[in-house]
């Protein structure tokens, strides 16, 4: 369950795409930042997603991946064409508690899109068509605890020219175009007859699965398939319509504005009394943020991951996309022997935890204690992110391919100086 949003030109600052997403999961869960270089495939070759054995494309793109340490999926993410993607957990009509049979699950739509698409239309079209081939569904998370925690997906895809929004019902799906403005997403179906594009034979499907009658008219594909989860305890503030509602208020009032920038994005994942920054039996596990340069712009998109929990605690670190970009170990999980993971990999407690989580749970404590230590240490990593965005903006200003040799390493630096700052 989370929370996806888009702002496209006008209301941009120069003329930008953002694209922001909170990754809210099981407060055990361990969110990763990975890099996965560009690679060609032979014939014939298979790629191990988290459940599914697929045919491997020819080629793969070089992709930036927020994703849970026990997934081979990615909760969201960029690559090197430009492309943003992620999903949400949305709980439909046609989902059924302790669903486990092995399909695609929403990280590995992700992963696959960002793998494979040039565009963001690319991406929905990669995603609908393994989904009507495949299927989606399985053990969704790791935590035993949330062992009936099965759904299905929507999902967001941005470029620099437009959005595409997607939601599904099992193998059913309906795709809206976003060109302008500002759009977002909640673990809810929120589309209903205003879409652009969907799954074939959309009507006589949803009238077979007796979920909308032939007389009705053009199916309403939220009204027809949206459903409720009653295995997560959350407040009325916490319930997906609230996120939805409060999400798109707080994103409309900046458009209102004008010039939406990034330090918009951080204050909107960031909100706690929208819970659109959520804790309880769902916790804000991992955020990020990318700004996507206007089209046929030299200038590269920048990608801001916090690869740690509270985004409200954490800092927004900068990865551009370069030639051999370096993030290091400090945001990766360990690895996990098969002994340990248990049960095909699944259900079981795991300890993933990275060197930065780590460093963040430490440093955590001493923030959430309201102490003039953790004042000070709060502070401080404000300050360091402020200044991290006044480098990159002044980067970008005066921007010159020669100067991306500075950025190999800009990810793996903020870490590291992170970490430095919880010791």
């Amino acid at each position: 369950m989370s929370d996806l949003f888009v702002a496209l030109p006008p209301v941009t600052s120069g003329n930008r795409v953002f694209f922001a997403k909170n990754a809210d999961r099981p407060p055990s869960e361990v969110q990763e930042v990975i890099y996965c270089p560009p690679a060609d495939h032979d014939p014939g070759e298979k790629v191990k997603c988290t459940f599914l054995e697929l045919q491997q494309a020819p080629h793969t793109h070089a992709v930036i991946l927020s994703k849970a340490g026990w997934s081979w999926g990615a909760e969201m993410g960029a690559n090197d064409q430009g492309v943003c993607a992620g999903s949400t957990a949305v709980w439909t009509a046609l989902c059924h508690p302790g669903d486990h049979e092995e399909r695609l699950i929403g990280g590995d739509f992700v992963r696959l899109a960002l793998e494979r698409a040039g565009s963001a239309r690319e991406a929905l079209d990669t995603v609908t068509s393994l989904l009507v081939k495949n299927g989606q569904g399985g053990p969704c998370c790791e935590d035993p605890s949330y062992g009936q925690w099965t759904y299905h997906n929507s999902f967001l895809f941005a470029d620099r020219q437009e959005a595409w929004a997607l939601e599904t019902a099992g193998r059913m799906w309906v795709a809206k175009k976003i060109t302008e403005s500002v759009y977002s997403m909640s673990s809810v179906l929120s589309i209903g007859t205003d879409y652009d594009l969907s799954s074939p034979g959309l009507k006589e499907e949803a009238e077979k699965s007796g979920h909308w009658k032939g007389d009705s008219g053009e199916v309403n594909f939220a009204q027809a398939f949206n459903a409720t989860f009653a295995g997560l305890s959350l407040s009325e503030r916490q319930q997906p319509q609230n996120r939805l509602r409060c999400g798109r208020q707080l994103l409309q009032a900046r458009a209102a504005k004008g010039n939406i920038s990034l330090s918009d994005f951080f204050e909107i994942l960031r909100d706690k009394e929208s819970c659109i920054n959520i804790c309880g039996d769902l916790l804000t596990v991992g955020s990020q943020v990318s700004v996507l340069q206007p089209p046929n712009s030299e200038v590269p998109d920048v990608h801001w991951f916090t690869a740690t929990p509270f985004p409200d605690l954490s800092v927004f670190k900068p990865f551009i996309f370069c030639a051999n970009p370096v993030l290091g170990h400090s945001t990766v999980s360990p690895v996990i022997s098969m002994e340990t993971k248990g049960r095909s990999g699944s259900q079981t407690c795991a300890d993933r935890r990275h060197l930065l989580y780590r460093m963040h749970e430490q440093g955590r404590e001493i923030m959430e204690s309201g102490s003039p230590q953790g004042k000070k240490l709060l502070d401080t990593m404000r300050i360091l992110e402020r200044q991290c965005v006044r480098d990159i903006a002044e980067f970008l200003t005066s921007f010159e391919p020669s100067l991306m040799e500075e950025v190999p390493e800009l990810f793996k630096d903020l870490v590291e100086s992170e970490i430095k700052f919880y010791k």
